[in-house]
C-alpha cells in the first residue's frame, strides 16, 4: 500500500510539475531543495516524504496537497 501511494505521488508530481511548465531544476530552486531530490521523488524508488514537504510542493505548483496523493 505504501509503495502504491509513493508511486501515485511520483506520477502526480511529474504531471503537475510539467503542467506548471517547470523543470525539475526550476521546481527545486522554487522549493530551495536539491534538484536530485526532485528527481528521486519522481523516480521508481520514491523515498518517504514528509507531509510538510508535500504541502510545500503543492503550494509551489499551485495545487492542493491531496492532489499529489490521489
Amino acid at each position: 500500500m505504501a509503495d502504491e501511494l509513493r508511486q501515485k505521488f511520483a506520477k502526480n508530481l511529474k504531471f503537475f510539475r510539467e503542467k506548471a511548465g517547470l523543470t525539475q531544476v526550476q521546481l527545486a530552486e522554487e522549493l530551495g531543495i536539491n534538484p536530485r531530490y526532485v528527481q528521486q521523488l519522481e523516480g521508481k524508488n520514491v523515498p518517504n516524504v514528509r507531509l510538510n514537504t508535500i504541502e510545500q510542493i503543492a503550494r509551489a505548483l499551485g495545487i492542493k496537497a491531496f492532489e499529489l496523493l490521489k
